[in-house]
């Protein structure tokens, strides 16, 4: 019998091989068993044939588009540099292995390990340059949106970040980007689908070996070759980095970074493998001068003797440079006037984004840096705006050191320094309140003459943008069952800062607008206590009538004092809105001359026998009858001229709670256009210009 042999790599010989052996001193009895132990030996290297090993000792054999895949500014030199970028401003460069990469990747199957050595050098014109260079690991050889200078030709703005990128990149970064949250100007990052790093460090190795070692800084941009090795092991999850200058003879024990790192989400089936570098303002070369690659197996060591050589910046100066240190010096004047400037302006945008505390501000907890906000808010961007009212402007946040927690935060302009310190007091106060009905204030700001709120964000936004579509939020319509669970929870929120927290306090401001709806669409009341807070930045000398229209209670015209009843009154036009689905004063209808009333539109329905006629027409009579006519009755209630006719919250919780029940003798007095109120008589009832009565009996159908 003859066998045939099959091209392999070298583990798939040794095996043949053996199986050679193993066939010459067989017999031929055991020829079943040879032909199992054959099928086996294909399945044990049929993996080896997906395996990859290369090496590039300079890249002057390469053939771009058969080995390499080159675009936007990369090059390869005549002397055998692969040249990403020049030093010219803004440019990409990309090079990749033009065969993919076979790593296993997706459905949750073990990645093959691989292991790569590569020798950057980064030549800057100049006291400094930018961006830097990254190894990437990319499903295609394009990359789609990819931008310069922060983005390093990886990602861009509309990319980054996005779990459907399938990047991995190991960057070396030679500037400081805030934005990307970069620890120095010279680091070492691991960037999955992002370029905010997982793990950074600065570049540096150890010399010697275990817990003696010590730490030797590295510059990226140090014009000298620089050799990194890059190692992740598929089985255990674990990447390390290492580098080291080429004059460091041995490769170090201890890598920079070593971090577990599942990348069975990320890679795919195949993948190819390369480097991209960027420039921007600030300019380098950036250079790869030999590289090594292989799947499953440690990556051929590079021969540092046979390096290529990369052009380097002149120490002769050219006319250019001579022509530019005429000019300079002809206008060294106006250089000066402008550095001036400049560093006038810069000084003005560090003290702007800075916290300058005082001693009485480090006494109230829950402070958060100017700084956080900034961010959290894209600078206060337009785009993060949700609305604005009479106290400030309201944006959405995410607060990256909270796990990227969503917050709504308040913006406010004091216009004054007066009372400051007791505006900030009673704030940190009003943090200590918990309640499921109130927006949960998490914690304050003070910038200059702004004070910032954070609150807990409301993601089905207000009550009044799904009564009404406010802010041109298109908001599903409430059932009657919502709208009733809704009015129970601002009424138990009232009644907290009404009776129950350690202090009154007055919220003033009582309005569908102020009411939020969580992610259960429970109702939470919020600004309580804002309208009084803010007061504390005016002058003491003003009177400040605080509140919102068909709101207001009819008191607040003469005293300008609001009290907890007065927040009553405001609940009642609230309680009327939400079951009418009609704003508490509204334009006249057309051919009308005045603006039509809630309160007394309702009273006259009641007055005419049919009360329920004033329900919500868009609830399309699915509402339950009697908690409808109690929720009208409360409103009209609330709605009382004399302050002291009015229920307290606690009775109107109960009311609602159906604990107590409205008293059957009580009766509507209607004294004027406008004024009404309750008596506990039955007498009848007259106004100015017509009379009529209209008693709980009648409200309650008779009962």
């Amino acid at each position: 019998m003859v066998l045939t042999s099959i091209s392999t790599p070298a583990r798939g010989r040794r095996v043949h091989q053996g199986f050679r052996m193993v066939v010459a001193a067989s017999s031929a009895q055991h020829l079943p068993v040879l032909l199992l132990l054959a099928v086996c030996c294909c399945c044990c290297y049929s993996s080896a044939d997906d395996d990859v090993d290369f090496i590039y000792q300079g890249f002057q054999h390469a053939s771009p588009g058969a080995d390499l895949t080159l675009d936007g500014s990369a090059s390869v030199l005549r002397g055998g540099a692969l040249r990403l970028t020049n030093d010219s401003n803004r440019l990409v460069g990309h090079a990749f292995r033009s065969s993919p990469v076979r790593f296993g990747g997706g459905g949750g199957r073990q990645l093959a390990s691989f292991s790569t050595a590569f020798v950057l050098d980064i030549v800057t014109v100049g006291s400094g340059g930018g961006h830097g260079l990254a190894f990437v690991v990319a499903p295609s050889t394009a990359l789609p949106g990819a931008s310069p200078e922060i983005y390093l030709g990886v990602l861009g703005p509309a990319t980054n970040g996005r779990a459907t990128n399938h990047v991995l990149a190991v960057e070396f970064d030679t500037v400081l980007d805030l934005e990307m949250d970069d620890i120095n100007g010279n680091h070492v990052g691991i960037d999955v689908n992002s370029l905010f790093s997982n793990v950074s460090e600065p570049v540096a190795y150890y010399a010697g070996d275990g817990e003696g070692s010590t730490k030797v800084p590295v510059t990226l941009e140090s014009a000298q070759p620089i050799q990194a090795w890059i190692d992740y092991d598929g089985r255990t999850g674990v990447l390390n980095v290492t580098v080291a200058p080429v004059s460091v003879a041995d490769r170090p024990r201890r890598p920079l970074i070593s971090t577990k790192l599942d990348l069975r989400p990320v890679f795919k089936e195949d993948m190819y493998v390369g480097f991209s570098a960027s420039t921007g303002k600030l300019a380098s070369s950036h250079y790869i001068l030999a590289w090594s690659f292989r799947t499953n197996g440690p990556a051929q060591p590079i021969n540092l003797r046979r390096l290529p050589k990369v052009p380097r910046p002149s120490t002769a100066p050219s006319k250019l440079i001579i022509i530019k240190f005429a000019a300079v010096a002809c206008a060294g004047t106006l250089a000066l006037i402008a550095a001036a400037m400049a560093v006038v302006r810069w000084l003005r945008k560090k003290a702007a984004l800075a916290d300058k505390l005082e001693d009485w501000e480090l006494e109230h907890p829950h402070r958060f840096p100017y700084k956080e906000l900034y961010r959290a808010t894209k600078g206060f961007r337009q785009s993060e705006l949700l609305g604005a009212g009479g106290f400030g402007q309201v944006y959405k946040g995410v607060l990256r050191r909270h796990s990227g927690e969503e917050v709504a935060i308040k913006r406010i302009s004091a216009g004054t320094k007066q009372g400051m310190k007791e505006f900030v007091a009673e704030v940190a106060s009003l943090g200590r309140m918990r309640h499921r009905n109130l927006v949960e204030l998490r914690g304050w700001c003070k910038h200059s003459d702004d004070l910032l709120l954070v609150y807990e964000f409301m993601p089905n936004g207000s009550l009044d943008a799904h009564l009404f579509g406010a802010g041109g939020r298109k908001a599903p319509p409430l059932t009657w069952a919502q709208r009733f669970a809704v009015l129970g929870g601002v009424a138990r929120g009232l009644l907290y800062l009404h009776e129950e927290w350690e202090h009154v306090v007055v919220h003033r401001d009582v309005k569908a607008n102020n009411v939020l709806l969580g992610a259960d669409m429970a109702a939470r009341l919020g600004d309580f206590g804002l309208a009084r807070l803010y007061e504390h930045g005016a002058d003491p000398a003003t009177t400040r009538v605080a509140g919102t229209l068909g709101y207001m209670a009819p008191e607040l015209t003469f005293t300008s004092r609001a009290t907890t009843a007065t927040d009553v009154f405001s609940f009642g036009a609230l309680l009327l809105e939400v079951a009418c689905g009609r704003r508490p004063v509204e334009p006249p209808a057309a051919g009308g001359d005045a603006d039509v009333v809630l309160v007394r539109w309702v009273r006259d329905c009641g007055l005419g026998g049919d009360l329920l006629r004033a329900v919500d027409p868009r609830l399309e009579g699915s509402y339950d009858e009697a908690e409808a006519r109690l929720v009208l009755w409360l409103g009209l209630m609330c709605s009382q001229a004399r302050p002291e006719a009015r229920p307290t919250m606690r009775q109107v919780c109960r009311y609602l709670s159906g604990e107590e029940a409205i008293r059957e003798d009580a009766e509507l007095v209607f004294s004027g256009a406008d004024s009404l109120e309750f008596i506990g008589s039955s007498v009848s009832i007259t106004w100015s210009s017509s009379g009529g009565t209209m008693s709980a009996g009648s409200l309650h159908g008779g009962r």
